[in-house]
């Protein structure tokens, strides 16, 4: 009896963890989804501030919620370019947003968010740890098409971008308040061990999963090199 149990024990364990391998590779697919549908609109994201990121984070589906107290809550994946961010767009870490405002707001919706990551200082922070977006980390509503050429200077000093799309509208949005963490639990689950954010991003220390093939492609054809 005690070796049955022991049996259905570890049949529970395997089918769990495949049902949170299976849920974190849908989140990697559907960051894959989001990117491409994005950049394949012109006047979205500039092309000259694509060249120029060092990471991407895809938030697909980001909950806003409020009920007198507002705020964000979301899942999604983070790629670096490699060798020192010059190179091809590596494997994804998976990554939490976290953050909510004062105010009176009724309602929900789900948004997707795309943030640009502008240095190695806001890449370096954002995969060690909790970073609360405005304070640790400059943050600022991205511009968008064309508008980049008239980017004000608090766009260009900071280290993260940010942009929204929600019911087909497609913005800057600033996210300042909001907290982005690595999301350990669910790298854990995608790569089946325990390995840090910055080894996964960086350090090529795990191949790439098979569900980031669209996030990775649709980046190599839209920004393949890195511009200073």
């Amino acid at each position: 009896m005690k070796r049955l149990a022991a049996v259905l024990a570890l049949f529970s364990l395997v089918a769990v963890n495949a049902l949170a391998a299976n849920k974190e590779n849908d989140r990697v697919e559907n960051a894959g989804q989001v990117m491409r549908e994005i950049l394949d609109v012109p006047d979205d994201i500039p092309q000259s501030l694509l060249d120029k990121a060092d990471c991407v984070i895809v938030l697909p589906s980001v909950i806003k919620f409020a009920i007198g107290f507002g705020g964000n809550y979301g899942r999604g994946v983070m790629t670096c370019r490699s060798k020192n961010f010059k190179g091809h767009w590596g494997a994804p870490t998976m990554m939490a947003l976290e953050g909510g405002s004062f105010g009176l707001q009724l309602g929900g919706q789900a948004t997707d968010f795309v943030l640009l990551v502008m240095t190695e200082r806001g890449a370096s922070g954002i995969l060690s740890g909790k970073v609360k977006l405005g304070a640790d980390a400059a943050a600022a509503a991205g511009p968008k098409g064309r508008d980049a050429a008239a980017a004000t200077d608090v766009t260009l000093r900071a280290e993260i971008l940010s942009y929204s799309r929600s019911r087909g509208l497609f913005a800057g949005i600033s996210l300042e308040g909001s907290t982005l963490r690595p999301d350990n639990g669910a790298n854990k689950s995608l790569y089946e061990k325990e390995i840090p954010a910055k080894e996964i991003a960086l350090s090529g220390a795990v191949p790439a999963p098979e569900s980031a093939k669209l996030l990775l492609e649709t980046l190599e054809k839209k920004s393949p090199r890195h511009v200073e």
